[in-house]
């Protein structure tokens, strides 16, 4: 009996653990990729990486620990994604301030299904169905040690089933933030999926978990409601890009083939790879509405077609606050197959008490 089933997400690298130097492409070299998947609708919006801002959003606490403040107080979210194909993406979490210790904690549960699949054996004739979905809990830490800094931490309990083989893993991220506040300035740096596989899909294979350092900046106008971010990704390694050796010639203007790339121009590829743009508009006396934009110039690179326009790597979104629940919208084109549609709504358990 022969199953025809290749793992959607079979990812690991630790960096605490083991190091491993990996050049080029980056897809298929990890297990657990769930775990780079947009938490919220908000994130979606704005490239599928936030890790600059700081405000009520406990959702943001996945990507950066760092982000947790006592704002995030009894903040509740719960987050649900239209990915392609049918399969379906979630996270829910809980943020508390601990007054006592001037920490603040959130909790949270991250998990996907790929759906059902047709077991086959190796002349095609279905024997039967199995499932595949992958989750995390995650659960966080973070602290204002200076005026201007602020750090945090991530532990993941990780768990994968799919067909007849599972693995168990554990995973962290570590944060540091830095807030100007009279600047409107922010700046971060974070270590994430350091970890490893526990137990493995098959013996004796270790996959290592999608390590990843990132930095990113963001400032807030003066004179504008509107705060732009630049994340840059893969800190750890140069060269992201995949070229495809069966790749046909590109057509430019008038119909005449592209010639071959030149250094330079590689070199800009590959380093525009490693940043992820958005922004955000802040309207209102309270913010309560609010449209975003981003764009991901390694997942245009990856999922655009030759010779065919699309909008693969741009994203937008709107969120809007109505009594005492926040709604937040995003979508991200990936290729002219589709995209992904996020929705998103998150209240202040506090909001309740008061208005009772």
């Amino acid at each position: 009996m022969q199953l025809r089933f290749l793992p959607n997400a079979l990812t690991a690298l630790a960096f605490l653990f083991l190091a491993q130097h990996v050049h080029g492409q980056l897809g298929g070299l990890h297990t657990y990729e769930f775990l780079n998947l947009s938490p919220s609708a908000r994130l979606t919006a704005m490239g599928g990486n936030l890790i600059t801002v700081r405000d009520d959003d406990v959702n943001l606490a996945l990507g950066n620990p760092a982000a947790l403040n006592p704002d995030m107080h009894q903040q509740i979210a719960i987050n649900h994604s239209f990915h392609v194909a049918g399969i379906s993406h979630g996270y829910a979490a809980f943020g508390h301030h601990f007054d006592s210790l001037g920490l603040t904690s959130h909790l949270g549960v991250q998990y996907i299904s790929y759906g059902t699949f047709d077991e086959t054996n190796d002349r095609g004739e279905v024997l039967g169905t199995f499932d595949a979905a992958e989750y995390a809990i995650n659960f966080g830490v973070g602290k204002q040690v200076y005026d201007r800094l602020a750090i945090g931490a991530n532990l993941k309990v990780i768990t994968s089933q799919m067909a007849g083989y599972s693995s168990f893993g554990l995973g962290a991220d570590a944060a540091a933030t830095y807030i100007d506040t009279a600047r409107n300035l922010t700046a971060t740096l974070v270590f994430r999926n350091m970890g490893r596989q526990v137990t493995y899909y098959t013996e004796d294979n270790l996959e290592p978990l999608p390590f990843e350092m990132q930095f990113g900046i963001s400032k807030r106008l003066k004179y504008l409601p509107f705060r732009f971010s630049v994340i840059y990704r893969f800190l750890d390694r140069w060269n992201i890009r995949y070229d495809d050796p069966n790749a046909e010639p590109s057509l430019l203007f008038f119909g005449e083939e592209q010639t071959e790339e030149s250094p330079s121009s590689i070199w800009f590829d590959n380093f525009f790879r490693h940043l992820v743009f958005n922004g955000e508009f802040l309207l209102g006396a309270r913010e309560n509405f609010r449209l975003r934009f981003g764009y991901n110039h390694f997942m245009r690179r990856e999922l655009g077609l030759d010779n065919f326009g699309s909008l693969a790597g741009f994203s937008f979104g709107v969120g809007v606050k109505i009594s005492r629940f926040r709604i937040d919208y995003g979508h991200q084109s990936f290729h002219l197959g589709g995209g992904l549609n996020h929705i998103s709504i998150a209240t202040n358990l506090q909001e309740f008490k008061r208005k009772n």
